[in-house]
C-alpha cells in the first residue's frame, strides 16, 4: 500500500477538501481510513458522499452503519436514496444518478477532489470487459487514475493495488466495513470475470494489474494525441454552427480520424450514456456516411438517429414534432422550423430568401403552409410548372425537413414561393415595381 500513501502524497495539500465516494464495503473504508490519516497531516476537510440504491434489504441498515461512523469520527456525512429506476440498464441508470449526487455534493463543498475506491482488480475487469463487448480506444484504456473535470478532478488512489492487498491493509488495521453479497453473484458479468479471469491472470503474474495500468497508460496518451489530430481535422470538416459534417470532405480522412471523430461527436452526444455505444455503432455510422445512398439514416440507443442527407451527416432526437402547419400572413409569420417570414419597405437583396409580388396578380390575403401530396409551382423562368417534391430533391432538402419546410401560396391555394429555394412565376424583378416585399431568415 505504499504506493497510494506516495500518490496520495504527491497530490494532497493543506487544507483540501475532499468528497469520498463511500459504499461502506472494504475498498471504500480503506480509502477513507488513508484519508483520515493525511487528515491529520494536512487539517483536510472530508464528506463521506453515500448512495443507498434500494435494492437489496440491508442497504438501510448500511447507510445507517456508515453515517454513523462518520458522526463518530467527524467526517460531513451526505447520503441519497434511489427509489426509482427507469431505465433499463440498471448498472447505467444507477452510475449516473451517482455521480450526479457527487458532483452536487462536490459543489455544494467547493471540494477539489472526489475520490472513488476503484482498485486494480476493477481495472483489470473493466478492460476486459471493454474488449470482449467491444469499444473505443478510450474505453479499452478502462479508467484513469486522475480525471479532470472543469472545477474537480476525480481521483482513484487504489488503482495501484489489488483487492487482496486491501483486505489485508483493513485486516491489520482493524477497518469496519460491510458486505455487498450481490458481488459474489455470478449473475453480474463483473463478477464471472472477478471469479474466473482474474485468479488466472494473477497465477500468471501476481502484479499482472500493474501491467494492465501500464497498458491503461498507454491506451490513454495515445487517445489523447488522437483526440488532438481528430479535433484539427474535425474543423475542417464539421459545421460547427448548423452541427453536420461534410459528407465529401470526410470521406478523404484517413479511416482511423473518421473513427476518432464520430467517436468523439458520440462521446459529447451522449455524455453519461456514452456506455450504451459501442465500436459497432462507429462502424454502422462511419458506412453509412461513405455509402453512395444519398439518404439514409440508423437508429441509435435513447431515440437518437443518425442522419446522412446528400452531403450532410448529423444526429438529431427521435421526438414528436408538428408535421403540418397554416398561418395566415398579414405582417409577420414565426415558422416552427425557427424561421420568420416578414413584409418588409425595402430590400436591395435579390436572392431566394426575398419574394417580390405584386398584389393585383395574386389574391390576398397570402398564407403560409406545409407541402401537400401533388403540390406544383409554375417556376420562375420555366414553361409550365414543377413538382414541389423535385424542387426539394433538386435542392437537396433533407427528407427530415421538407414536412415543415415552409410554401407561401395566396388565397386560391396557389404557390407564389418556396422561400429560400425557389420563386414563382409571380415574383416581380427587382427593377419593377411590386407592393409585397417578403423576407425568408
Amino acid at each position: 500500500m505504499d504506493k497510494v500513501n506516495d500518490f496520495l502524497s504527491s497530490i494532497l495539500k493543506e487544507g483540501d477538501v475532499v468528497v469520498i465516494g463511500c459504499s461502506g464495503g472494504p475498498d471504500s473504508m480503506a480509502l477513507m481510513d488513508f484519508l483520515m490519516k493525511f487528515r491529520k497531516k494536512l487539517n483536510l476537510s472530508l464528506i463521506c458522499a453515500h448512495v443507498n440504491h434500494k435494492v437489496r434489504v440491508e442497504s438501510d441498515n448500511e447507510m445507517q452503519w456508515l453515517e454513523e461512523f462518520c458522526k463518530k469520527n467527524n467526517i460531513i456525512f451526505e447520503g441519497m436514496c434511489i427509489y426509482n429506476y427507469g431505465d433499463d440498464n440498471f448498472h447505467n441508470e444507477a452510475r449516473n444518478i451517482r455521480y450526479q449526487f457527487f458532483e452536487e455534493t462536490i459543489k455544494k463543498y467547493n471540494a477539489k477532489y472526489l475520490m472513488t475506491a476503484h482498485h486494480g482488480d476493477d481495472l483489470i475487469e473493466t478492460i476486459l470487459m471493454r474488449i470482449v463487448r467491444g469499444s473505443t480506444l478510450n474505453g479499452y484504456s478502462g479508467f484513469k487514475k486522475i480525471v479532470t473535470k472543469d472545477e474537480y478532478y476525480i481521483v482513484r488512489p487504489l488503482v495501484y493495488v489489488t483487492k487482496d492487498e486491501i483486505l489485508k491493509y483493513d485486516s491489520d488495521n482493524k477497518i469496519s466495513y460491510v458486505i455487498d453479497k450481490s458481488n459474489f453473484s455470478s449473475k453480474y458479468t463483473r463478477n464471472r470475470y472477478r471469479k474466473i479471469v482474474l485468479p488466472f491472470l494473477k497465477e500468471e503474474d501476481k502484479n499482472v494489474h500493474l501491467k494492465f495500468l501500464k497498458y491503461s497508460n498507454m491506451l490513454s496518451e495515445y487517445d489523447e494525441y488522437m483526440n488532438k489530430e481528430a479535433n484539427r481535422l474535425l474543423k475542417k470538416v464539421y459545421n460547427n454552427k448548423e452541427k453536420y459534417i461534410d459528407v465529401d470532405k470526410f470521406k478523404i480522412l484517413d479511416s482511423v480520424i473518421q473513427n476518432k471523430i464520430i467517436t468523439n461527436l458520440l462521446r459529447d452526444y451522449y455524455e453519461d450514456d456514452l456506455i450504451l455505444i459501442s465500436d459497432v455503432h462507429t462502424n454502422l455510422i462511419i458506412d453509412l456516411i461513405c455509402s453512395n445512398r444519398p439518404n439514409s439514416k440508423i437508429y441509435l440507443p435513447n431515440s437518437v438517429i443518425a442522419v446522412k442527407s446528400y452531403s450532410k451527416f448529423y444526429f438529431e432526437t427521435e421526438t414528436s414534432q408538428i408535421d403540418n402547419y397554416e398561418i395566415d400572413l398579414f405582417d409577420s409569420a414565426n415558422l416552427p422550423n425557427g424561421k420568420n417570414i416578414k413584409i418588409i419597405e425595402v430590400a436591395s437583396a435579390n436572392d431566394n430568401n426575398y419574394c417580390r409580388l405584386c398584389s393585383k396578380d395574386i389574391v390576398l390575403p397570402l398564407r403560409v403552409r406545409t407541402r401537400r401530396s401533388g403540390d406544383r409551382m409554375k417556376v420562375k423562368g420555366l414553361n409550365g410548372s414543377k413538382k414541389v417534391k423535385d424542387i426539394f430533391i433538386d435542392s437537396k432538402i433533407p427528407i427530415s425537413k421538407r414536412d415543415l419546410w415552409p410554401i407561401v401560396v395566396d388565397s386560391k391555394d396557389t404557390i407564389v414561393w418556396i422561400p429560400g429555394l425557389k420563386k414563382s412565376k409571380f415574383d416581380v424583378s427587382k427593377n419593377k415595381k411590386c407592393d409585397i416585399i417578403l423576407k425568408y431568415y
